[in-house]
Parts: structure tokens; C-alpha cells; sequence
């Protein structure tokens, strides 16, 4: 028993620090998970992907012995670090708040928007924007591609409506007499949410012939990057197209369709692609690791019952 109680402790500190160093790794995947649940578009995956290579040479050099070369990626590692927090303050927000309510279940899940499963909210809206920019009443619509929008995001929230989209009821909204003409409506998925909204206005600078409802469209989409925004112009009838902050115009008809189908049905395929494949991976990997260590742990009983 006491040749037993040795040895054991002789394993004990390698044990230990094997664990330490699976709960390390899983918990690094399990960041890894979060950042990709908050980051719904692929195009900014990459950028993450890029961060997280930087970070493993960082690790890797001060590994090697390798000073300056760990003193330069650790600097540019930190630059980056900033610069990905301002360029997805509303995601990185988004965490922190699900962090400090203690949502840790929610932080796990990707959000699943409603996106129409045909072209038929795409045709609705087409068909209203086409019959505003025929009568030349201006409209600015807000449709979110990959995730919800936080509300706070807004500078006036609006008013809700919950209700199917339609082209009457665009048409209807954006008439000039009605209350919420000037401000945007908000579409999710396939329904009308609110109206009415204000928007922040972007601070470019833009050309005079752009209005408010332009400038509107370019500041939500700079500020939040899972929308993007419809604008018909009120003086030439115009449609143009605001994306991460770029205005796209004019368009025609035809393209506007092409574009929002693009926006709207093509990053659901992306989005389910990334986060359940790092879960699945995360759990298997979880899986073999607590075997491999429970194994382990079993080593010194069973030597010390053979030599009995």
C-alpha cells in the first residue's frame, strides 16, 4: 500500500500538469466557439482566422527562444486585438453583455434569423420599391442578413408593427401624409418589425446630392454589419443600395434583386456551416481527452494491484 501511495504521488505532478494543459486547450476552443457564434459572416471569419494564426506564432516564438521575432507578434498581436475590437464593437458588445447577465448558455448558441425560404419577401419588396421610386417617395429599409440587430444601435427605436411583409403595406408606410414616412423600417427575416425608426447618420464624407435617408443608410451599416439598406430617393426617384457602409447607386430593378438575393438567402449556408463543425470538433476532441485521462489516472492502481 505505501509502494502504491509513492508512486502515485510520483505521477501526481505530471498528471496534474496534464491536465492543466487539456483544460487550457479547452478552454481556448471554447473561445475560439464564442467568437465565431458572435462573428456571423464568413468574410470576417477570415479576419479571426488570421488573428489566431498570429497569436499561435506569438506562442510559438517565445517557445523557441525566438525574442525579438515574440516581441514583434506580441506587439502586432495587441494592435490587432484593437483594431478587430472597433471594427466589431456591436458584436464585442453583444458578448460582453451576455457575459455580465451571466447568459453563458446564450453565448453558445448562434442566433438563427428567420430568413424567407423563397424568393417571395424578396419579390414583395422589389415590387414596392419599384412602385416608390415610380411615384418618387422616398423609403429607407433595413433588412438584417445574418443576425438581429440591437435596438440600441438605433438612435430611435420606433414603433412596432410585427407585422407580414407586404408591397401595400411598404407602400403604405412611406406615403408622404402618414406619421412614420421619415424614418426606416426595419425587416427581419420575413416580417415587417417597426417603423419609424432614426437612424445615426454617417460621419463621411458624402456628396451633396445625397440626402438624409442616404447618409442614415451608411451610418447603420458602418455601425452594424449584419443589415444592409434600401434607399429610394425622394427628389430623383433613385434606388440605391448602403452595404458596411458603401453606397452602392443607382440601381435598377433588376440588380437590386440580384443584390438581395445574394445578401439575404447565400450567408445562410455559411453561417450554419462554421459553428456546429467547431462544436462537433470541440466535443469529440473533449471526448477522446477526458478518456485518454481517466485512463491515465487508472495507471498507478493497476500497476501497484499487479505487483500485489
Amino acid at each position: 500500500m505505501r509502494d502504491w501511495w509513492k508512486q502515485w504521488l510520483t505521477n501526481l505532478g505530471w498528471s496534474q500538469s496534464l491536465l492543466l494543459g487539456t483544460l487550457d486547450i479547452v478552454l481556448v476552443l471554447a473561445l475560439t466557439y464564442m467568437i465565431l457564434i458572435i462573428i456571423s459572416e464568413r468574410r470576417t471569419l477570415w479576419m479571426v482566422r488570421g488573428f489566431i494564426i498570429l497569436m499561435l506564432a506569438s506562442a510559438l516564438s517565445g517557445r523557441l527562444g525566438l525574442p525579438l521575432l515574440s516581441f514583434v507578434l506580441e506587439k502586432l498581436v495587441i494592435g490587432c486585438a484593437v483594431a478587430m475590437a472597433v471594427a466589431l464593437q456591436s458584436e464585442f458588445r453583444r458578448f460582453l453583455e451576455q457575459l455580465g447577465r451571466g447568459e453563458f448558455r446564450q453565448l453558445f448558441q448562434p442566433d438563427r434569423l428567420a430568413i424567407p425560404k423563397s424568393d417571395s419577401v424578396i419579390d414583395e419588396i422589389v415590387e414596392a420599391v419599384k412602385e416608390l421610386s415610380k411615384n418618387r417617395i422616398g423609403a429607407l429599409l433595413i433588412l438584417e442578413t445574418t443576425g438581429q440587430i440591437d435596438e440600441r444601435d438605433f438612435s430611435v427605436p420606433g414603433v412596432k408593427l410585427n407585422a407580414e411583409v407586404s408591397k401595400e403595406l411598404i407602400q403604405t408606410i412611406f406615403q408622404p401624409k402618414t406619421l412614420l414616412h421619415d424614418g426606416a423600417t426595419l425587416i427581419r427575416g420575413s416580417r415587417l418589425v417597426s417603423s419609424g425608426i432614426i437612424l445615426p447618420l454617417s460621419g463621411r464624407t458624402a456628396s451633396r446630392q445625397l440626402g438624409t435617408r442616404h447618409r442614415a443608410a451608411m451610418g447603420i451599416t458602418e455601425r452594424v454589419e449584419n443589415c444592409i439598406c434600401v434607399v429610394v430617393s425622394e427628389e430623383t426617384g433613385s434606388i440605391s443600395l448602403a452595404e458596411r457602409g458603401t453606397l452602392n447607386r443607382p440601381l435598377t430593378i433588376k440588380k437590386l434583386k440580384e443584390s438581395l438575393e445574394e445578401a439575404l438567402l447565400s450567408p445562410t449556408v455559411d453561417r450554419e456551416a462554421v459553428a456546429p463543425g467547431v462544436l462537433s470538433f470541440v466535443r469529440q476532441i473533449g471526448g477522446k481527452t477526458l478518456g485518454l485521462v481517466s485512463r491515465l489516472l487508472r495507471l498507478p492502481s493497476t500497476a501497484s494491484r499487479d505487483k500485489k
